[in-house]
């Protein structure tokens, strides 16, 4: 088992109201990646996704297209320190 990743993920576009944290959700959890999702007062969506690099970039490589419904614009991706989280949630 590799070391875990950790990335957090801000997305622009229209990504709020087509139900953008409810697939990140599931497609996290699918994949035993724990971290957040949450919607941005300015309209932006950002998560953190931590765990095995293949299965959170997955998660990162989703949120540049995001569910059927979404408009993505830009994606900005950056690397952290894991926290050790546990579990996934929308915030």
């Amino acid at each position: 088992m590799s070391e875990p990743v950790r990335r957090r993920v801000v997305v622009r576009g229209q990504v709020q109201g087509v139900f953008f944290r409810d697939t990140t959700r599931r497609m996290a959890t699918s994949r035993g990646v724990a971290g957040w999702v949450s919607n941005r007062p300015d309209g932006r969506v950002e998560a953190v996704f931590e765990g095995e690099d293949a299965a959170v970039a997955e998660l990162v490589e989703f949120c540049s297209s995001g569910p059927r419904g979404a408009d993505v614009e830009d994606v900005e991706v950056s690397d952290e320190q894991p926290e050790g989280l546990s579990g996934f949630e929308i915030r």
